[in-house]
């Protein structure tokens, strides 16, 4: 039968669920911005929760105590009593009573009158809610109940409906459906009293959520111990509708998926209309429900393709759309106009957990991460892999709102299980609706041939991405190889590293080990300390040949020797190195040189306990120099030192979180790892190196300053700066770089910003990237400063550009940059000549480098030359 009928006949069949007295727009009851947390993962194995729970503790920040909840799918049928038969067969209905007593008349009436039972059973939970501090409403009893549709039930629906021509899952799956929405409704209303809902009803997917946080449903709910091939955590930070009671929170579901999501939308009355016209109508009042609303409407009833749902959703437009062949332009059109009304305006950031089949009916558990086009919402992706000797692979893949939430799951995961380890092969930002990737990926746990679950990951395209993979992976935690004695040559610390360098396509793991061993030993006499971290300190910054050893199992290894090292100055400290930890009382200084090493561990992202007040206190002490280690999500590290603050240096390992360097007024700030959301806001003077990706709107609205960006920045880097800031970005931007830029002249103390457009490859080489610059608004509506783009192929073009034009690259513009670059090259070893470095041939500066200048420039220089002819 023709999708379309079976799709019409189905949204047919609902007209009986709309409200007496006609479907009315819900009155929005205010909103709240949007500030969530969340974190996914898929795995080719089945993992524990209680690896989420890090992740989600370090992000209560993000979330108000107002809703939390977690979704997973693929899980184990002996940890819900059943066989697998049965989970993979049977609906999971769980349901959520906040009024025990009425659980008899909820089964009576929505759950043996319909289904067919074949398993019951109690979800754990703690005996007493209020022994988890700060848990204020009792989260609800859950009962999850194993069915199948009574072939009674199903056929008088079938018949009631005119569906008896239809696909059997199809009716099935609508009855479902339609029993889940009128019990929620009898039961669980917005306005009226509330007192049981449904958490989910599909196939091998599990939510729950309460009034609380996400770490906090996984603790009273037991699940520190239940296992799935893919998990979704969420801190609700309530938007829409004020909900804060347990429907409303995080995540919510259609029939097969279960969706959280970061932001809020401004056209939530017009996707509700939307709806309302095909049958369908919100419950919670908030925008998260209508989105899943959405996403179920087109996958499950209209039979889209994934890709075509992310279209609709998330709507191609301007330059990319024109970059996409033609076919594709042709469908994309028709979905937009089709379903624009459907598509969330705002910022948004989607995370869905999907159990569905394939055409064979094999099982399929899918994350899927998308952003919204305009990039508004901070993203992050991961995927980490290991091949055991005989060739079988173990996957990861992270999808979260900040790279520090995926480095806690890793590193939890990584203390009891030797097939991973703590940091993931590669980190990588979405460009929403770029033609490229679409900016969604999909993490899909399929079976292969011999029947064992594997990872894929695939763009909303279904092409596969990329990963650095190929060289054999290492854990630290795992068995260790057989000890090596190296010979290794007694020199400062830059030599030594260039040493381990040369010999690094030759070593082993073995070789490496035994190398960061006589290091740490070092480390333990007089004046090593210094020596060991600077060296580890290089090798975990630079990019270089590593042979048959993967860098981030490198980067695992050299953690953990600096780890070791660290721990040596706790237990003894020295005129050189002063010990700070939370909870013991900070030291004075012995000296102006002395360093403050800070193990950041139990300080708190921000607030009285935080890490960036106890870095303000110990500069009252007069300290002046800092080593931050272990550094796991804190916000707003180094602000708030107060104005002309030159001479002050920090050093940041770990994991760091937003805001970062913000206000910065003279202090030199090393992070030697990716930055996140929000660094450098308003700098005014100082030095900002980091040696990876920062993430959105990097040095919003700085005044002055120098950084250095050893890879990407994602969206809206410098919009809104003035004065003169100057800044070099070895990688890209995603889009909207040095937006209504207001720098003034950068050869008269103004600012510029330095797109090198590079990358480093899997073996450390360092190669072009296809394009310099991906998106379509590079410079928009700047007036004052300079982009320098490396564009030797000339592939950037006007069209990328608004309010900005290409201009002749002079000598004086070598001259202003040069300097700028000769620092990049001492802080990354990026070579100046590298970049002059064209198809292996040495080029002039100006065939290399091309100038954008704001057009407003030219039009003043015109006018200018009008008056001075007058006079």
């Amino acid at each position: 039968m023709n999708q379309r009928i079976i799709a019409d006949k189905l949204i047919s069949s609902r007209s009986a669920l709309r409200p007496e007295g006609g479907f009315k727009m819900p009155r929005d009851h205010g909103s709240a911005e949007g500030g969530c947390g969340v974190i996914g993962m898929a795995s080719s194995e089945q993992i524990a929760a209680r690896h989420m729970l890090q992740s989600l503790i370090q992000m209560r920040n993000r979330g108000n105590g107002k809703g939390g909840g977690i979704a997973a799918a693929g899980l184990i049928p002996e940890e819900f009593g059943v066989s697998q038969k049965i989970l993979d067969e049977d609906y999971l209905l769980a349901i959520a009573y906040l009024d025990e007593d009425i659980q008899g008349q909820v089964e009576r009436e929505y759950v043996y009158a319909v289904f067919d039972v074949d398993h019951m059973r109690e979800q754990p939970q703690i005996e007493d809610y209020k022994s988890i501090d700060g848990l204020e409403v009792k989260p609800p009893f859950v009962v999850q109940y194993f069915v199948r549709p009574k072939p009674a039930g199903l056929a008088e629906f079938k018949r009631a409906n005119d569906l008896d021509d239809l696909p059997e899952k199809a009716v099935e799956d609508e009855y479902v459906y339609q029993n889940s929405y009128r019990l929620n409704r009898s039961f669980y209303t917005f306005k009226d009293e509330k007192k049981a809902f449904v958490l989910c009803h599909g196939k091998n997917l599990l939510v729950l959520k309460m009034v609380g946080y996400g770490d906090e449903v996984v603790k009273y709910y037991q699940l520190e111990d239940a296992h799935a091939h893919v998990w979704i955590g969420h801190h609700r930070y309530p938007t829409k509708g004020r909900v804060w009671h347990p429907g409303g929170a995080h995540p919510f579901i259609g029939l097969n998926e279960a969706l959280v999501h970061n932001g809020d939308f401004a056209n939530y009355a017009s996707i509700t209309e939307y709806l309302a016209q095909r049958n369908i109508f919100p419950l919670f009042i908030t925008d998260t429900e209508v989105s899943v609303q959405v996403f179920d409407l087109l996958h499950r009833t209209y039979k889209y393709p994934l890709e075509y749902v992310i279209e609709a959703l998330a709507p191609t437009t301007e330059r990319d759309f024109t970059k996409l062949p033609a076919d594709k332009q042709r469908v994309y059109q028709m979905l937009q106009t089709t379903h624009m009304h459907a598509s969330p305006d705002g910022p948004w950031f989607f995370l869905i957990a999907q159990s569905e089949r394939d055409k064979q009916d094999n099982p399929i558990y899918r994350l899927t991460g998308i952003t919204d086009t305009s990039m508004l919402r901070p993203q992050v992706f991961a995927w980490q892999e290991h091949e055991a000797s005989d060739g079988s692979k173990v996957s990861i893949g992270f999808a979260a709102s900040e790279k520090q939430a995926i480095d806690a799951a890793l590193e939890d995961l990584a203390k009891e299980d030797n097939r991973f380890w703590t940091q993931a092969d590669r980190y990588w930002n979405a460009r929403g609706g770029s033609h490229t990737d679409g900016g969604a990926f999909l993490f899909s746990v399929e079976r292969n041939g011999s029947g064992k679950p594997t990872l894929k990951l695939t763009d909303k395209f279904g092409q596969p991405v990329s990963v650095p993979t190929s060289a054999p992976a290492y854990s630290p935690n795992g068995k260790a190889p057989s000890a090596q004695k190296l010979n290794i040559p007694d020199l400062a610390a830059e030599p030594l590293f260039d040493w381990a360098v040369e010999q690094m396509p030759i070593w082993d793991y073995a070789s490496v080990i035994a190398f960061l061993q006589a290091l740490r030993h070092a480390a333990e006499k007089n004046g090593g300390r210094q020596k060991a971290i600077d060296v580890l300190t290089l090798l975990m910054d630079r990019r270089y040949p590593s042979g048959k050893l993967r860098r981030s199992s490198l980067l695992s290894l050299y953690h953990k020797c600096f780890a070791q090292v660290i721990e040596g100055i706790r237990k003894n400290p020295s005129d050189h190195y002063a010990y700070i930890s939370f909870d013991e009382p900070f030291p004075e200084p012995t000296s102006a040189l002395q360093t403050a090493v800070v193990d950041a561990r139990g300080f708190a992202s921000e607030g009285a306990q935080s890490l960036a007040l106890a870095i303000q206190g110990l500069y009252s002490r007069g300290f002046r120099r800092y080593l931050l280690a272990h550094v796991t999500g804190q916000r707003f590290i180094a602000n708030g030192l107060g104005a002309d603050t030159a001479g002050v240096h920090i050093d940041v390992y770990g994991s760091p979180g937003d805001y970062l360097g913000s206000g910065l007024d003279g202090v030199e700030l090393h992070v030697h790892t990716n930055g996140q959301d929000q660094l450098a806001q308003i700098m005014k003077a100082g030095k900002l190196v980091v040696h990876g990706d920062v993430g959105q709107t990097f040095m919003y609205g700085a005044k002055g300053g120098e950084a250095y960006i050893l890879g990407n920045a994602a969206g809206r880097p410098l919009i809104n700066a003035v004065g003169g800031p100057r800044v070099v970005i070895n990688g890209t931007c995603l889009d909207y770089l040095a937006e209504s830029f207001m720098a003034g002249d950068p050869h008269n103390g103004g600012g510029f910003v330095i797109l090198n457009g590079i990358r480093f490859d899997e073996t450390g080489e360092i190669v072009d990237l296809e394009t310099p610059y991906p998106g379509g608004n590079l410079y928009s509506m700047a007036s004052g400063g300079a982009i320098f783009v490396r564009d030797p192929h000339s592939m950037l073009s006007d069209e990328q550009l608004n309010g900005g034009e290409f201009t002749d690259f002079s000598a004086k513009d070598w001259d202003l940059i040069h300097p700028y670059l000769q620092e990049n090259a001492r802080l990354f070893g990026i070579p100046i000549k590298r970049l002059l470095t064209v198809d292996g041939e040495s080029r002039e500066p100006n065939t290399v480098y091309r100038k954008i200048q704001p057009s407003v420039v030219r039009a003043l220089m015109a006018e200018e030359a009008w008056v001075s002819k007058q006079d």
